[in-house]
């Protein structure tokens, strides 16, 4: 006797919705055992998450604040899927785009804000784009395994950004601290509702206007789609593969550097070290939960800001790392990944 892993029909809208609700439940249920663990209610932790994230106009604004650059990278990541491309780069080029934006606000003396603003973004977009391009070129000309590449680019990316601000950009007025002197009021984004929400928020959900129009109403939308499911029959259709794996990896790179340029003018202010809590990593699980859907990714990336603030919260009331946010990402993610997989297959037993 064994078993035997068996494709099914697709089932329903309704039994999976309720398959996804159940595997969160499931996630849920885990990580209470870890908090029970740490002599925590797990009920009492979660109504305070909960509350702490969209409780008050000034939670929903914090959780609005951790949206933004994950809805950025998790665009970026989404885009690239589209074509079978799996971007795990969103964390460096972050970085790219936030060394990019830096390197205007700290070197460009204007007091114009519209001149310094839109200068920071293009030099993010460029920066991140070109890091995203590399592993792209190398994937169309040599067909490197891009997996690699940009995983490995991370760690570059990031530590040149400590290479400067423990160096030549580190604040001389900053009490020995890594970070570098603070942008000035030109280089800093709108803010709203006496609150952190910045303009960075509705580019955000401008950005995923776009790409659902581009990647479902244009002819070169259906052609990345068309490269990714089925790439023999693009080649045959006489789309250009090569010339597409630049370019979509480039937007890609581009939308995760404009998280680092939100997060720089919107948030920080100033180029600091660990600028990101992982936002470049969540947005792969974004990326996938919300299916390559760019409204789907605005959604998902909600809810992981909440999750992001929940567990700010968390940490303050209960004294939790930080790494509990990553438990709780990780087994939300194991417990979606075998639901989608259970959706799709089932278990049978045969006879030897």
């Amino acid at each position: 006797m064994k078993f035997k892993l068996v494709k099914k029909s697709p089932v329903s809208g309704i039994k999976s919705i309720l398959t996804t609700l159940l595997s969160i439940f499931i996630a849920l249920l885990i990580s209470g055992i870890f908090l029970t663990f740490a002599d925590i209610n797990p009920i009492s932790a979660y109504k305070d998450m909960l509350i702490e994230s969209v409780g008050s106009v000034y939670g929903i604004t914090e959780t609005l604040v951790k949206t933004t650059p994950l809805i950025f990278c998790g665009l970026g990541v989404a885009v690239a899927f589209r074509m079978h491309l799996w971007n795990i780069g969103a964390e460096g080029q972050l970085y790219m785009g936030a060394f990019g934006a830096s390197l205007v606000a700290l070197h460009l003396n204007t007091d114009s804000h519209f001149v310094m603003i839109t200068l920071m973004f293009i030099s993010a977009i460029f920066f991140g784009g070109l890091w995203a391009l590399i592993p792209g070129a190398l994937k169309a000309i040599y067909n490197v395994n891009e997996t690699i590449v940009t995983l490995l680019m991370n760690y570059i990316a990031i530590l040149w950004v400590d290479f400067l601000i423990y160096g030549a950009w580190k604040d001389p007025k900053g009490f020995n601290f890594p970070i570098s002197a603070e942008f000035t009021s030109a280089a800093r984004l709108s803010e709203y509702f006496d609150s952190r929400l910045h303009s960075g928020f509705f580019l955000a959900l401008l950005c995923a206007l776009l790409v659902f129009i581009i990647i479902e109403k244009t002819v070169w939308g259906y052609e990345i789609k068309v490269i990714g499911s089925n790439p023999k029959a693009a080649m045959y259709a006489g789309i250009n593969i090569k010339k597409n794996i630049i370019l979509v990896m480039f937007i890609s790179g581009a939308l995760s550097a404009i998280a680092g340029f939100s997060e720089l003018a919107g948030v920080q202010h100033r180029l600091q070290h660990a600028i990101s809590p992982g936002y470049g990593y969540t947005a792969i699980i974004i990326a996938w939960l919300a299916k390559r859907s760019a409204f789907g990714v605005v959604i998902v990336s909600f809810l992981m800001g909440m999750l992001f603030v929940g567990s700010d919260s968390m940490q303050i009331y209960y004294q939790l790392p930080v790494a509990m946010v990553s438990v709780f990402q990780g087994l939300i993610l194991f417990s979606l990944i075998v639901a989608e997989f259970f959706k799709e297959h089932k278990i049978v037993m045969v006879k030897e």
